[in-house]
């Protein structure tokens, strides 16, 4: 069977070389005066085709490559696995942590459920103080016809309806019966309109102020589950009806 020669040349040359066989082509790959660039003659097709094409020819010229990518393909995943097993065994504690969607990046933050329940919670506290100073502020002032339950007398202090309906929102809430807060927003806004009204119109500037902080923060807290905006309706609600306090039961002096 007769040895097959092969003729190449560089995409730049003009004319060819060869005749070569095969084992004068490794030769030439070995000393790098042949690449996969190179061009060879193709006799099958009568036309120059690139030795990198040409995968029949271009295997045994060029084993030493394949084997060096091989190589370094094994190395990158030896290193990969390395670095794997370099990391700290995971606990039980992470596992736990994981399943609950918390991890190293958000381990530090408070899940928003959590807040919304811890505002929430802040809120109803709030609310029932807020109730507690709203009652005592509108009965005190006539606690002896409440004892001696003089119905005439009661009549004539229709604040002492507003403040009944207070302690029992109050009861409510420390109940834990959060449902009334519809109710609750009612009455904030009907002690704002008829407390309101009566300071306004007495010139009360101190006290018509302390009626519309109690009476705001009173509605912001049945309504926001933000741990901020809760903190800071609740100290104002709070502030607002101990001002209403102490002008109802102190007389302001």
């Amino acid at each position: 069977m007769a040895t097959q020669e092969f003729y190449i040349r560089n995409e730049s040359e003009t004319e060819a070389r060869g005749p070569f066989n095969q084992e004068q082509l490794s030769s030439l790959a070995d000393t790098g005066q042949l690449t996969d660039e190179t061009f060879v003659y193709n006799e099958a097709s009568e036309d120059w085709v690139v030795i990198g094409t040409n995968l029949e020819l271009k295997a045994p010229l060029f084993p030493e490559k394949k084997k060096l990518q091989i190589r370094a393909q094994v190395e990158e995943e030896t290193a990969d696995r390395a670095k794997t097993d370099s990391r700290p065994p995971v606990t039980v504690d992470e596992m736990l942590a994981a399943a609950e969607g918390r991890t190293a990046d958000t381990k530090d933050r408070l899940d928003p459920q959590i807040a919304m329940g811890r505002a929430a919670a802040i809120g109803a506290w709030s609310v029932f103080i807020m109730l507690i100073l709203s009652s005592a502020a509108e009965i005190a002032p006539s606690i002896d016809f409440v004892t001696k339950f003089q119905v005439e007398k009661l009549l004539e202090h229709p604040l002492v309806i507003l403040g009944a309906l207070d302690l029992f929102l109050a009861v409510i809430v420390g109940l834990g019966m959060l449902s009334a807060y519809p109710v609750i927003r009612f009455r904030a806004a009907l002690g704002l309109g008829f407390l309101g009204f009566i300071f306004f119109t007495q010139g009360l500037s101190m006290p018509f102020l302390a009626v519309v902080a109690g009476s705001a923060g009173l509605y912001v807290c049945t309504v926001t589950v933000s741990i901020p905006i809760v903190l800071i309706s609740s100290l104002v609600g709070i502030a607002g009806m101990l001002g209403v306090v102490y002008h109802m039961i102190l007389g302001g002096s």
